[in-house]
């Protein structure tokens, strides 16, 4: 029996003023877009930013709805707008930030397991990786150089087909 290993390296800042400018800039927009966010029900508001190759940004938020699950997360409402307004332009970074109505949160907050699969989606059919930089409201960010990094054994479309 062979064993697989899989190592997964995140680097980590103790504050957004360590960031980049430029993620600087990308992480407070997220921040006001995790503002607008619709998060009646688990009162926990997420805000995406992308970074486009084109020097765009676009911003999601977290929309829920009464008829669970039909709400979508802060990461692929970005994406899909993206794709949808900008397609086949290469999404070079994402920061994401969340806070909820109830408590601090000071632990840096990943994707959800759908929104990585999302995010592979792209990452995969734009054959460059995503920089994904995460916060709760406040406290650490963590840096992944790649979706696969968040999510090694991606499903993607190349299981689907010879």
């Amino acid at each position: 029996m062979k064993k697989l290993t899989i190592e997964t390296v995140l680097e980590v800042f103790d504050s957004v003023s360590e960031l980049p400018q430029n993620i600087q800039t990308l992480m407070h927009k997220a921040q006001q877009a995790r503002e607008k966010a619709y998060a009646p029900y688990s009162r926990f508001k997420v805000g995406a930013a992308l970074q486009l190759e084109n020097g765009e940004i676009v911003l999601g938020n977290n929309q829920e709805n009464a008829a669970f699950p039909s709400g979508l997360c802060a990461e692929r409402t970005a994406v899909f707008y993206a794709g949808a307004t900008y397609p086949g332009v290469t999404i070079s970074n994402i920061a994401l930030t969340v806070r909820s109505l109830t408590h601090i949160v000071d632990t840096p907050t990943p994707p959800c397991g759908a929104c990585r699969q999302a995010l592979a989606e792209y990452e995969v059919n734009q054959k460059s990786p995503m920089t994904i930089y995460f916060m709760g409201e406040t406290g650490k960010i963590v840096k992944a150089a790649s979706v696969k990094d968040l999510l090694p054994l991606i499903f993607d479309s190349t299981f689907l087909h010879e």
